[in-house]
Formats: C-alpha cells, sequence, structure tokens
C-alpha cells in the first residue's frame, strides 16, 4: 500500500513538473517561425532563450520523479495520473503571481479531476510485472515507429492547430515510450543487477533516444499553433498509449466490458476539460493580475 502512494505521490509531482515546463516551452516556441519546423535550427533558437531553459530544468525534475513513480507502481497507474499537469501547474501559477483564475480555469480542473477519477475506478488498472515480457520489445517498436512515421507525415501535409495537434500526438506516443523503457530499464536495477545491469541495458539507452525525440516533437507542436490544440492531444495520448504499453509489454490489466463505457466518458470528460484550460488567458500568457 505504501509503494503505491509512494508512486502516486511521485507521478503528482512529475504532472506539476510537466506541466510547468509546457507552458514556459510554448511561451518560447511561440517566437520562433514556422521555417524551422522539424528542423535542427528550431532547438539552436529556443537554447537563446531564458524561459525555454527553465522549462528543460522542469523536464530534468519531472525526469527523476517520473523514475521514481515508474519503479514503484504500475505504467497503467503512473502514467493516466499526468493529465493533473496542466490544471495543477495553473493553479499553482495563478497563486504563485497572485493572478486571477476565472470560470474557464476553474470549469478545466473540476472536469479533469472528475473525468480521471471516474476513467481510474472504471479501470482500475494493476497487476503485470516488472519486466517487459520477452521478445515483446520487438512487434511494439516497430508498431511504434509506423503509427509516428504516419503522424508526422499527416502533420507535414497540413499547417496550424491540425499540425500541433497531430505534432502532440507524435510527442505522446514518444513520452509513453520512453516511460515503458525507463521502466523496463529500471528493472534491471531492482532485481539486484545493480548499476552494472542497469547500464549494461539497451533500455536504458533507448529511453534517452526516445526522450530526446519525445521533447523534440513537442517543440514543434508547440511551435506549430496554441496550446489548446496541442495539450489535448499530448496529454490524453500519453495516457492512453502508455495503458497499452503497459497491457502488452508488461501484462497490466484493465477492466473491460461494460466497463468500457464509464472509462471512455471519464477520456472524455478528461479531453474537455484540457481543452478549456490550454484555452484559458493563464496558459496563453495573457493574464489578469487580481
Amino acid at each position: 500500500m505504501m509503494v503505491r502512494v509512494i508512486s502516486v505521490l511521485f507521478a503528482v509531482l512529475t504532472a506539476i513538473s510537466n506541466g510547468t515546463a509546457s507552458v514556459l516551452q510554448r511561451r518560447a516556441a511561440a517566437t520562433v517561425p514556422d521555417s524551422d519546423v522539424l528542423h535542427v535550427s528550431l532547438i539552436g533558437k529556443l537554447l537563446r532563450q531564458r524561459v525555454w531553459l527553465a522549462g528543460i530544468g522542469m523536464v530534468l525534475v519531472a525526469a527523476a520523479c517520473q523514475a521514481v513513480a515508474l519503479a514503484t507502481g504500475p505504467i497503467a497507474v503512473v502514467q493516466p495520473i499526468f493529465v493533473i499537469e496542466l490544471p495543477a501547474t495553473l493553479l499553482l501559477a495563478g497563486h504563485l503571481f497572485q493572478v486571477r483564475l476565472g470560470a474557464r480555469i476553474w470549469t478545466g480542473v473540476v472536469a479533469v479531476t472528475l473525468g480521471l477519477a471516474l476513467g481510474m475506478a472504471s479501470a482500475a488498472p494493476g497487476g503485470g510485472t516488472e519486466r517487459a515480457h520477452g521478445l515483446t520489445w520487438l512487434p511494439v517498436l516497430v508498431v511504434t515507429g509506423l503509427f509516428e512515421a504516419l503522424v508526422l507525415g499527416l502533420a507535414l501535409s497540413t499547417r496550424g492547430n491540425p499540425r500541433a495537434a497531430l505534432l502532440g500526438l507524435a510527442a505522446a506516443c514518444g513520452y509513453a515510450l520512453t516511460a515503458a523503457l525507463m521502466k523496463d530499464a529500471l528493472a534491471h536495477l531492482e532485481n539486484g543487477g545493480g548499476l552494472a545491469a542497469l547500464f549494461s541495458s539497451w533500455q536504458l539507452y533507448g529511453t534517452a533516444v526516445a526522450g530526446v525525440g519525445a521533447l523534440f516533437l513537442l517543440q514543434n507542436a508547440l511551435q506549430a499553433g496554441s496550446l489548446a490544440a496541442s495539450q489535448p492531444m499530448l496529454t490524453l495520448g500519453d495516457a492512453l498509449i502508455s495503458i497499452v504499453y503497459g497491457v502488452v509489454l508488461f501484462g497490466e490489466h484493465l477492466r473491460t466490458g461494460w466497463w468500457l463505457v464509464p472509462e471512455l466518458a471519464g477520456a472524455a470528460v478528461i479531453a474537455a476539460g484540457v481543452a478549456e484550460l490550454a484555452r484559458s488567458p493563464l496558459a496563453q500568457g495573457t493574464v489578469t493580475r487580481g
């Protein structure tokens, strides 16, 4: 029981850190022209902005918290909790900077909270193993690569908010893959192999590659359009794809059958709440002080 509490606590801390990073990075990425989309030059320009570097600092904090959360709990429990990242961050920002929180933010906070509670209670995720099963990684990586190629191809064929949404989905898949690889890598450390086993596992280096790729895709999503377009796809995509990885790779289980109805209802409520929050002046950087 205590282990599960630790996992949930660090998942919440991860969500707060990630949400803060998204808002900071959106402010920086909005100043970069469209011609830099999916080019390394985008990162070069962002590196010269302090607000973006502050966002990267929060990404590193989030990565440390996520490692603890995944080491102590199932991925199907940890990752869906990350949907609270935007409401938690906006509430914290409003308090720290003495910004008046309007009805839109409170509506979004309530919607995300209730949607998460409904979805988690209905799905009741749990079980599974610490390590991925056998050679399951091979087909998972192939399917993931094909999915990313399809989404990126669609993103390049459009512009504005549709591109931001698709790139947000691609980033979500990257972050979900990063979490799955991280969990599998940490299992080498926990199973008595020590640091030698951890650093000799390909999953550790896969975590680094997938994490950097996901971060790059996120910067492009934030640059391509509004937070309202990219954030719902990023938040829900990460949670849902992570659940799939948890079931396929680690044998975790969810309720099915008629339980799918309230689970989907919870996901819909979360999506509506995140979209409402992302459209708020506080998330977009245009705020009114109280």
